[in-house]
């Protein structure tokens, strides 16, 4: 690779590291996995860097070298996982409303597939067209509107499940301290 190549690809990198861990952080909950992610996807990218004859592709480029890598890290993993019944609790230590709903929406999206999950990213976070997804992903318009049609259902069945639940919880909680729906003390007659 020539000089001004390995110059353009660092200052590419310094410019643009901030958005591309942002985007990583969206494909693997962990962010010490988001960091590797991105270092694995800017490791490859480099060696086929001059190849880029676009470089305001670049992004999309590297988003799918990170798409692919997580895709072999959780086929890699997938043999390893046990199913359950439920999901660990998310922790939220610092208590802050958005951190917890942004912890909740992490947490919900882990029930999606790989390919779901991408979709459902570089639509919503990442504000993509359905074109330019379907260009990333490499399928058609039609494959991205149907797979974030039923991945979006089933994140509403997950978030309400987790309402009902916790609904559940909270009546048992209620009738077990002696209070009725409204809070209000019940009289013992």
């Amino acid at each position: 690779m020539a000089q001004s190549e390995v110059l353009g690809f660092e200052e590419y990198v310094r410019t643009r590291q901030d958005a591309l861990l942002r985007s990583a952080r969206r494909l693997v909950p962990d962010p010490v996995d988001a960091q590797d992610l991105l270092q694995t996807a800017l490791a490859r990218t480099y060696g086929r860097w001059d190849g880029i004859a676009d470089k305001s592709l670049a992004d999309a480029y590297l988003r799918r070298v990170m798409i692919n890598t997580r895709t072999e890290w959780w086929r890699a993993r997938k043999l390893d996982e046990v199913p359950t019944e439920q999901l660990p609790d998310a922790r939220v230590e610092d208590g802050t409303e958005q951190r917890a709903d942004r912890a909740l929406l992490m947490d919900v999206l882990s029930v999606l597939a790989p390919k779901q999950r991408s979709v459902v990213v570089l639509r919503h976070w990442e504000q993509m067209s359905t074109e330019e997804t379907a260009t990333a992903l490499g399928m058609s318009a039609g494959t991205v509107k149907s797979t974030l049609h039923r991945a979006l259902a089933r994140l509403r069945e997950e978030l309400e499940s987790r309402d009902l639940d916790a609904w559940a919880l909270e009546r048992a909680d209620m009738r077990r301290e002696g209070r009725d729906e409204r809070g209000l003390e019940r009289c013992a007659a």
